[in-house]
């Protein structure tokens, strides 16, 4: 019975789920070919090694937005891929689209973020030779550094939705299909993104006192709705029931609501990124970043032994040194590089006894 359980789970999604989603049985595969679970669907089985992966419990002491925050209640990298996940889910749902794969995406999009978030990968962008983008550095990891060097064995799939959730600026729903992951799956998490940045970075903003309720401009709150909750439901809402209505293929928002979401985009770069309060950390983290780069490259200095990627017996002698570098800093959780910071740079008081 248990051996064909999968195949019953494989032809129940033939039977239910949308033509535009993505079936399991359909799969492109995996880059290292292996017998799949009597149980779990291909995409079950990566969220669930994306879950228990040690990168994946890192990112809960990673930043969102607010460095190494003390407070409880701030997002982290983690929660927000949390918060991702359940906005990707409840859209997923609604379409009849793959569930296990909006999750496996949506929980390791951000598995190669650096610590102290964009202030990280800016600097590390300038100082590494080959650029570096988190999410061309998170397809490393699943691929490539986790699992003691021998990757997660992902499916195609959500490595293409991994590799293709970011956007930075650019349109929320692109015209050029070749910004877009292969998946619809892939596609609801690259918005959702968006979706659950621009709510829980307000929040957490008017939690930090930068902003107050009043600031938000008044036609935004009465587009989107005055609370957090009531502008992801308006944001989700419209984004399926546009979905629907445009025929299901392609995802859509009304001009008004798209317009609107942008302008909160717009809003948030002005008066929360890139404010004093929060640009003068991201250059103390950015120099702490750029020291300890500096420091690791140098040829007679050792990278730990227990470092996060065990440098020492993972990598073959043509791997160049930057590239170690660099994923022993991306890998970092923001209180690690400040403890390996201060331990490295700080003077030691002289203790006679």
């Amino acid at each position: 019975m248990i051996s064909c359980l999968r195949h019953e789970l494989e032809e129940r999604e033939a039977r239910n789920l949308s033509p535009f989603a993505c079936h399991s049985k359909n799969s492109k595969g995996r880059l290292h070919p292996q017998t799949e679970c009597p149980i779990r669907l291909i995409f079950q089985r990566d969220r669930d090694r994306i879950i228990h992966s040690k990168t994946f419990r890192r990112l809960t002491h990673k930043t969102q937005v607010f460095l190494a925050p003390t407070g409880d209640h701030y997002r982290t990298r983690l929660t927000h891929a949390l918060e991702v996940a359940q906005i990707a889910r409840t859209i997923g749902v609604a379409l009849r689209l793959n569930g296990h794969l909006i999750e496996a995406i949506a929980l390791g999009h951000d598995l190669g973020h650096t610590p102290f978030g964009h202030a990280g990968e800016s600097i590390l962008n300038e100082l590494h030779p080959n650029g570096f983008r988190h999410y061309e550095q998170s397809l490393r990891v699943v691929e490539v550094l986790e699992n003691k060097g021998k990757g997660l064995n992902l499916s195609h799939e959500v490595r293409d939705g991994i590799l293709k959730h970011s956007k930075g600026r650019r349109d929320i729903i692109p015209v050029d299909l070749d910004e877009l992951p292969e998946t619809m799956e892939g596609q609801v998490v690259r918005v959702s993104d968006i979706i659950a940045y621009v709510n829980h970075d307000l929040d957490d903003a008017v939690r930090a006192e930068l902003i107050e309720d009043k600031d938000i401009p008044d036609y935004i709150k009465e587009t989107l709705g005055s609370t957090n909750s009531h502008r992801i439901s308006t944001m989700v809402t419209d984004l399926i029931v546009k979905t629907i209505e445009s025929g299901e293929s392609s995802l859509a928002m009304s001009p008004e609501i798209l317009q609107v979401t942008s302008d909160l985009r717009t809003f948030l770069f002005e008066n929360v990124y890139q404010t004093n309060q929060v640009h003068s950390e991201f250059v103390k983290a950015m120099r702490i970043i750029r020291e300890l780069y500096h420091y690791f490259m140098e040829e007679d200095i050792k990278l730990p032994c227990g470092n996060i990627w065990q440098a020492h017996t993972r990598y073959g002698e043509e791997t160049p040194r930057h590239q170690k570098v660099c994923d022993f800093l991306a890998g970092m959780t923001d209180r690690y590089a400040l403890d390996l910071y201060t331990n490295i740079f700080f003077p030691k008081r002289w203790s006679v006894r």
